[in-house]
């Protein structure tokens, strides 16, 4: 999975390791306190600091990789079946969905739960805004603006805003 390799996302392991992941996520939907945020904290592979409003989800947190100065408004989600790296100063809109998994085009590969996943590199200074989706594979440069809604697609350059 971590390799960008075909996995099986029914795979019972991986579907203990979201649990535990979701566990942690209500918890802190439920009370969002900083007693509840250390069952998040302990999600991630790294975390500097940041500020996570309620409806926060990830599906394993271990792959996730936050510097200092994070911000992800309400209901963000990071799909991180291949490592999410977020620098620096960075703003996440509300309902901001940042996916590292994919599905084949294949229907019966999909039907057999076949899944595959490409990690997502975002740099310092980055504002996403909201409900902006950034799918798998992606790299997002310095000080680059992402537009409110926005499906990004392909990499997008430092410095350079993307609708």
């Amino acid at each position: 999975m971590l390799a960008g390799q075909a996995y099986n996302g029914l795979d019972l392991e991986l579907r203990q390791l979201r649990e535990r992941a979701r566990l942690a996520c209500a918890k802190y939907q439920a009370h969002p306190s900083l007693g509840n945020m250390k069952h998040i904290k302990r999600l991630f592979g790294s975390l500097g600091s940041a500020v996570l409003e309620p409806g926060f989800q990830c599906d394993y947190g271990m792959n996730i990789h936050v510097g200092e100065n994070f911000y992800a408004n309400f209901q963000c989600v990071l799909l991180d079946a291949a490592p999410i790296h977020i620098g620096n100063h960075v703003l996440l809109g509300p309902a901001v969905h940042i996916y590292t998994s994919d599905h084949p085009q294949n229907a019966e590969k999909r039907r057999q739960g076949i899944c595959f996943a490409k990690p997502v590199t975002i740099g310092n200074d980055v504002w996403v805004g909201g409900g902006a989706k950034i799918l798998s594979g992606i790299t997002i440069g310095d000080g680059a603006i992402i537009g409110a809604n926005a499906v990004v697609t392909k990499d997008v350059e430092e410095h350079t805003i993307f609708y």
